[in-house]
């Protein structure tokens, strides 16, 4: 800075002085520049400042050129060029982009993604739309714990989607206890809310019990139009005639086809990958607990991507208060809510 005033005040000078007087002292500097030269390196070390000061007086006197001896015309050129791209570069950076997640918001979706192991991005992005958050699930994925990936789910792709209000589905499903035992859990599911209306345990599916199961799930004022099962012998002459009496059309799916009814295996698949499979059962009774647990939790707490992010049993969305988790199934499962 203090070379750059002396430089200044040199110009303002030189506007008094007489025309002579210039030339004898453009000559003497001239002469000490000549001695100067033949004793420095044949390369001339210039700092930043240099340089500006060059390029500078070049942009006001371009006729300097003839007059610059410890550098070529080409490198002042040169330099300025480039100081001309820079400024440029600098002129036309981008100024937009996405907004900055805050800090808190991306501690609590990793606190969510290592409290719930068996969660994946779009089951915490309904929690937070469930919290009044909103933010993409892009956005989500990104800031989850890593973790190995998983295939993805079967999709449901038959005309039933068209008439879900009037479809119930049945199915079986075995589970073995600590002592080697096998136990029988049968869910009734309906389409419409992925609402899960029915659940039994037993050591021995018979169609009496069956039917007694499908009566308890629906009232008779409230039963499906149809009901989709699989080709097991369980389901007996006493399953058909109750299920017929009680004005529902059954539905056999086709042999070895268990994508058709797809609805009940992929609620199956859930009770497994995210309650039984990290317990150990004991008995009937201890099933019909767990299953119980996990069948309020379906319904009124986990959401549902057939659901736009909600749960079978509507959800309210809450926007005030401070966000609180609530175990459910022993930990394995937490509710987000505020308080």
């Amino acid at each position: 800075m203090v070379e750059w005033l002396k430089l200044l005040g040199c110009a303002l000078r030189l506007r008094f002085k007489s025309r002579a007087r210039l030339e004898a002292e453009n000559l003497v500097l001239r002469q000490q520049i000549n001695i100067l030269v033949r004793r420095l390196p044949k390369r001339v070390r210039l700092t930043n400042s240099d340089r500006l000061r060059l390029i500078g007086l070049y942009r006001v006197f371009p006729s300097i050129l003839n007059a610059i001896w410890v550098i070529r015309p080409e490198t002042l050129i040169r330099w300025h060029r480039r100081g001309f791209r820079a400024y440029w570069r600098w002129k036309s950076r981008p100024r937009v982009g996405r907004p900055e997640l805050d800090g808190e918001l991306r501690d609590l979706i990793r606190q969510m993604s290592v409290a719930n192991p068996l969660w994946g991005a779009p089951r915490i992005h309904g929690e937070l739309l469930m919290l009044g958050i909103e933010v993409a699930q892009s956005t989500v994925a990104k800031y989850m714990v890593p973790r190995s990936r998983r295939p993805p789910s079967q999709s449901w792709k038959t005309f039933l989607r068209n008439h879900a209000a009037g479809i119930a589905s049945i199915d079986l499903f075995i589970v073995p206890t600590a002592f080697f035992k096998l136990r029988y859990g049968l869910v009734i599911l309906r389409h419409d809310r992925r609402l899960l209306v029915g659940f039994g345990v037993t050591a021995l599916p018979t169609a009496e019990w069956i039917a007694q199961q499908v009566t308890e799930a629906f009232p008779w004022d409230q039963a499906p139009r149809y009901l989709i099962r699989d080709r097991d012998c369980a389901y007996g002459p006493a399953f058909i005639r109750r299920v017929r009496a009680m004005g529902i059309r059954d539905r056999p799916i086709a042999a070895h086809s268990p994508w058709q009814n797809g609805h009940v295996e992929r609620l199956i698949g859930s009770i497994r990958r995210e309650c039984i499979d990290h317990s150990v059962v004991f008995g009937e009774a201890h099933l019909r607990r767990i299953v119980r647990a996990y069948a309020a939790y379906d319904n009124e707490v986990r959401t549902h991507l057939s659901l736009e992010k909600n749960a079978p049993v509507p959800r309210t969305v809450q926007r005030v208060g401070q966000i609180t988790a609530l175990p459910l199934l022993g930990g394995l499962h937490h509710q987000y809510v505020r308080i």
